[in-house]
């Protein structure tokens, strides 16, 4: 699922209710038929991962004992990983081809390393529901691509923020588009980037291709 929606829209206050940085006023939220406030803590790191926009790069750990602690939640208080704990990080660690930069400190790595080895430390939680805040957010072009195609094979269900309609039209199966904290529209891009509603949404002009042979959809957007 990937949110859309201009500045302000609530895309980011959606998804720290869904990881439990906010608490609704009202309703509730849940997982599995589960309100995720009735979990304990470990449950709920066991249950749901976030990647953030703003990552600290100043770690003094390396790139495999960042991606380690994503076993916390797991462990049992008395020391470190246990054989199982490292078997599932080693395979994480060559499923997102971080094997090279193991030793390296976070701080060294390029915007798109960084990413992976966060999205990696997430997915050794082994979370039923995978949260990345503009995960395509400062990085160029082709880490932006290698990112989306990343996340798109990924297990967990995941839900997602973009700017980038194109990109989320693209990688993602349903799209939630926001505008003042409501819901606009939900479902498939082709249903939800239309130019109605892109131009009640984002205040803008849009154009819809349909790409051959992909099918995929394309914007163009002007005032």
């Amino acid at each position: 699922l990937a949110i859309v929606g201009a500045n302000g829209a609530g895309k980011s206050t959606l998804l720290r209710l869904l990881y439990r940085f906010l608490r609704p006023n009202t309703g509730r939220i849940s997982l599995d038929g589960q309100d995720i406030w009735a979990m304990g803590a470990r449950q709920t790191a066991r249950s749901i991962a976030a990647v953030l926009q703003e990552q600290q790069s100043d770690f003094s750990l390396t790139v495999r004992e960042i991606i380690a602690l994503g076993r916390t939640p797991y462990s049992s208080g008395f020391g470190g990983q246990n054989k199982a704990d490292n078997q599932i990080i080693d395979a994480v660690i060559e499923r997102l081809k971080l094997t090279a930069l193991t030793g390296r400190m976070l701080g060294t790595l390029s915007g798109g390393e960084r990413q992976r080895t966060m999205i990696a430390r997430a997915l050794v939680q082994e979370p039923q529901l995978l949260i990345l805040d503009e995960p395509t957010n400062h990085l160029d072009i082709r880490h932006q691509l290698e990112v989306l195609r990343l996340i798109r094979g990924l297990g967990p269900t995941i839900v997602t923020s973009l700017h980038d309609l194109n990109m989320a039209a693209e990688y993602a199966d349903t799209l939630l588009m926001l505008a003042g904290g409501y819901t606009m529209a939900y479902g498939p891009a082709n249903k939800v980037l239309t130019a109605p509603l892109i131009k009640q949404g984002f205040g803008v002009q849009a154009e819809i291709q349909s790409l051959h042979p992909s099918g995929h959809t394309r914007l163009t957007f002007h005032l």
